[in-house]
């Protein structure tokens, strides 16, 4: 009679756990490098509008009747429109008032969005039903109707842009943070909190408020090129930005109609305006996904 021995269970290789770990802990720009090539085109831009009197080679707003609608050269990389004014420089200073307009107006929003937020998911009951349909008013409209319709009663101008959009944006805003005010409520730490007879606006402060503020910063990144895009079209329509003001929207409307013999005019500030849209939107979709614990995913 022989002895059996029992074989060694099987485990797995040693280096499985590392492996994981070490994916794990790859930067983020090596792991999203669309990602990565996204941030530096926004970073690029960014620098471009902050620097844009050393960048641009001439003054935006100068005309030379001498030089109008010249094609591309080597003087006027991206030629010239119908008042000798060169595109570059009116395309990278449009950049400027784009982002401008895009980031105060989200902030404008955010703002709104998140008093009207607390406000709705603090209070409950009658409060909260008046104020949610409030916002399902405002949301029942795309944001450029309702920009369109604040511009028609702020007037035209780049600071009344930025308060149109910034108004018209607060309705998505405010229904983020009292989705997130709903979920705090009802955790246990501010349960113990109330128990513990703290004041109720130091939780609010200390408790609710940090838990609302990360995923509102997160929606801000996201919402700045839908906020591009609508000062964009205001301008387009000839109701935002006055000219002579170097304004993407601006320019593409002044030149749809030389869009047969001098496409460039409106082609290049376009071509300006869709990167820099990609551009934010990877970037604001790529910090969603990396930071939201609900989105997130392991590599």
């Amino acid at each position: 009679m022989s002895i059996q021995t029992p074989e060694a269970p099987t485990t797995l290789p040693p280096t499985a756990a590392p492996d994981t770990a070490n994916r794990s802990r790859r930067s983020v720009f090596v792991r999203r490098p669309f990602f990565t090539i996204a941030l530096i085109v926004a970073v690029a831009y960014l620098v471009a509008a902050i620097f844009a009197p050393q960048v641009a080679p001439f003054d935006p707003v100068q005309q030379d009747f001498n030089v109008m609608m010249q094609p591309p050269t080597v003087g006027h990389l991206f030629g010239t429109d119908s008042y000798g004014q060169d595109i570059l420089s009116r395309v990278i200073y449009g950049a400027r008032f784009a982002l401008i307009i895009g980031i105060f107006a989200v902030l404008i929003g955010a703002a709104g969005g998140l008093v009207i937020g607390l406000a709705a998911g603090l209070s409950g009951g009658g409060s909260e039903w008046a104020l949610m349909r409030l916002i399902d008013a405002i949301l029942a409209l795309p944001s450029l109707i309702l920009a369109v319709a604040f511009i028609a009663i702020l007037g035209q101008g780049v600071d009344k842009v930025v308060i149109a959009v910034g108004l018209s944006m607060i309705g998505p805003f405010a229904r983020t943070v009292r989705g997130d005010v709903l979920q705090v409520r009802v955790q246990l730490f501010i349960e113990a909190a109330q128990l513990m007879s703290i004041p109720y606006l130091r939780v609010v402060w200390r408790h609710v408020l940090p838990n609302v503020i990360f995923p509102l910063a997160v929606q801000v990144t996201i919402r700045i090129s839908e906020a591009i895009l609508v000062s964009s079209s205001l301008s387009f329509l000839g109701i935002g930005v006055t000219p002579p003001t170097p304004d993407w929207g601006l320019m593409i409307a002044e030149g749809r109609d030389f869009v047969s013999f001098a496409p460039w005019m409106s082609a290049m500030p376009g071509f300006a305006l869709a990167l820099l849209l990609i551009a934010l939107t990877i970037v604001g979709d790529g910090i969603r996904e990396e930071f939201d614990p609900k989105l997130r995913k392991d590599p």
